[in-house]
């Protein structure tokens, strides 16, 4: 509610603080009528259990929740709310909560009943499981059957359900310690959510194999149960919680590399206001300026135009991105845009091109869209346009390339995007997502080895949905799964994830970055009706302009005590060597190590260059 909120996360609305709740060792919090970071003896158990409902373009309803109780004891808590969803035709949801915790159990229940019939594409639990230390680990999974599977979770990222059929789940905490989560009411599968780079594996209910979206009948209630069992033989009775108020050291690693190029993303919907501000676009001195072209948009030569005129006053590389339409041939189609290109005087150094098509997802069980095959698509780029490198992959994210696997030798370069609130858009899942960067990387190079690798443009805001009809609209500024726009973009928390984000994809070998344009919904100043002043820098302005300075630099990796809360790394170019830090957390952060002549404070969402000690 204060200059100082709007300034860090672009709005005046701060999310209210979760309530914690404590049961002997086991601890959560309350956000929101859902319970978040789930640990026993200080270590974090379960991401999450959330009961939750999304319409049928896969968004999540905001339930309205009323008569909740809170009771708290030395050994015990419990919870009792009723939650109240709207649907768009005036259909309503009514769900009973109770949420009972004790030293070595969880339990929450939910009943939820519709007067009205409902529509949904799912309702029930999601249940999360962390990613750090749990991937690759063994798990023990129970089968509706009965059947019991000792097994592992995935360690490279699963396109599709590594556990289908679950009744149980159980995984080692720390030494002597496992938790079995439990879940009663219908069958339930697991997906590797890192695919869509949140940081968890998420056990959900309804197997995507049914059809969706589905209706709950009339007065029909629908029950379920989610248990979490502590089973802890250490003989140790004491036990302290981890606490993150201490200093966080920073030591220099071996691991080492050269910084990518930096791009940035032009629409043609974008394109007279880039090139109005082209003196900020010299500024920045982007190595790459990323093209988008839609045919299927109405895009056309005077997109090409715009993109030719915007061309003569950048310095660097271009590539064009292509959503071919595939309603003709590929080849004539490709055609038809080089005799554009030609006729606009535009030659970009790169295409980049994926089936319009492609940018929806296809999930488990459903069937794949009719589209011509990929090497057809990329014969009729090389054809078309000769002498230029061929770049495939995905216009839309990891999800898709992990589950359509582009020809590798049939490209120059491979592509993908990601964006950070397809599930969820809290201020933690957010900054959560950076987590899973490292596991995505490694994945496309587990896939595609030392093909030349791009990601981007990847912004906090979606500038396209996969998985539904269409992106939502946020008016009103609040913090939405899959909105077009986000406040947070016009902030410092922005400032702060794409700082985080170019530390976690150092080790990838990435031959070019993108992390927004620079205007519109994306860029790095506001526009005409944004709530800063028009034309006004943006904070994340200044990450974009630092990383682009330190294109082909080298870098060297800092060891972080606390990742999640403040990441860092050095570069060294002909200026010297200088430490780069950034504070992920909304508190203010305490740092030290070999590298720092002296403690620093940081304050929140703050990123800072420092030299390194002698």
């Amino acid at each position: 509610m204060t200059a100082d909120a709007f300034q860090l996360y672009g709005t005046h609305v701060v999310e209210t603080p979760p309530i914690r709740l404590t049961a002997g060792k086991l601890a959560a919090d309350f956000a929101d009528g859902n319970l978040r970071t789930i640990r026993y003896r200080g270590i974090e158990v379960l991401r999450a259990i959330s009961y939750l409902v999304r319409d049928r373009d896969w968004g999540t309803y905001s339930p309205v929740i009323a008569d909740l109780r809170i009771e708290q004891g030395d050994d015990r808590f419990d919870i009792a709310y009723r939650a109240r969803c709207e649907g768009p035709d005036g259909t309503k949801l009514v769900i009973d909560v109770r949420i009972r915790g004790y030293p070595n159990r969880l339990d929450f229940e939910a009943e939820g009943v519709s007067e009205t019939g409902f529509e949904t594409n799912r309702c029930g639990f999601c249940i999360l499981h962390p990613i750090v230390d749990v991937a690759g680990s063994s798990a023990r999974v129970e089968h509706v059957d009965g059947r019991i599977v000792e097994t592992r979770f995935p360690d490279v990222i699963e396109p599709w359900q590594p556990f289908k059929e679950m009744r149980a789940i159980s995984h080692v905490v720390m030494p002597d310690v496992t938790a079995e989560c439990r879940m009663e009411g219908d069958t339930f599968e697991m997906e590797d959510q890192r695919n869509w780079s949140d940081a968890s594996y998420k056990t959900y209910v309804r197997p995507l194999a049914l059809p969706w979206p589905y209706k709950i009948p009339v007065n029909q209630p629908v029950r379920q149960k989610t248990s979490l069992t502590i089973r802890d033989i250490s003989r140790s009775a004491a036990f302290s919680a981890a606490t993150s108020s201490g200093v966080i050291r920073l030591e220099l690693g071996t691991r080492a590399g050269t910084m990518p190029d930096i791009g940035v993303v032009v629409t043609p919907e974008e394109a007279d206001a880039t090139l109005s501000a082209c003196s900020l676009l010299s500024e920045i001195a982007p190595r790459e300026l990323l093209f988008h072209f839609d045919p299927n948009a109405g895009h056309g030569a005077e997109a090409l135009q715009k993109f030719a005129a915007i061309t003569a006053a950048h310095r660097g590389r271009t590539t064009l991105e292509i959503a071919l339409a595939c309603k003709s041939s590929p080849s004539s189609e490709a055609a038809e845009i080089a005799r554009q290109m030609q006729r606009a005087d535009f030659r970009p150094d790169a295409i980049l091109i994926s089936p319009s098509v492609d940018r929806q997802s296809t999930p488990p069980g459903s069937k794949w869209p009719d589209c011509p095959p990929l090497e057809e698509i990329y014969a009729a780029a090389r054809a078309a346009f000769p002498g230029i490198r061929i770049g495939g992959g995905m216009l839309s994210y990891f999800t898709e390339l992990n589950r359509k696997r582009v020809p590798a030798g049939e490209i120059d370069f491979v592509s993908h995007c990601t964006n950070p609130i397809v599930h969820a858009a809290d201020d933690l899942s957010v900054m959560q997502t950076l987590e899973a960067l490292p596991f995505i990387t490694r994945s496309v190079r587990a896939i595609y080895g030392d093909k030349p690798y791009r990601i981007g443009p990847s912004t906090i805001p979606m500038r396209q949905n996969p998985y539904g009809s269409r992106t939502m609209d946020n008016p009103s500024g609040g913090r939405i799964p899959m909105a077009n726009r986000d406040p947070r973009h016009n902030g410092c928390f922005a400032e702060a994830f794409a700082l985080g984000y170019a530390i976690r994809v150092l080790d990838a070998g990435l031959e070019c970055l993108t992390l927004s344009a620079l205007t519109g919904p994306f860029g790095l100043i506001a526009g005409p009706d944004e709530p800063t002043e028009r034309g006004g820098r943006r904070p994340l302005f200044n990450t974009v302009r630092t990383l682009s300075a330190l294109a082909g630099a080298s870098w060297q990796e800092c060891v972080s005590s606390s990742p999640s809360q403040v990441l860092s790394f050095v570069a060294r170019d002909a200026g010297g060597a200088r430490i780069y830090v950034v504070n992920l957390t909304g508190e203010e952060r305490s740092v030290n190590g070999d590298a720092f002549a002296k403690e620093v404070r940081l304050a929140p969402f703050a990123t800072a260059i420092l030299p390194l000690a002698d």
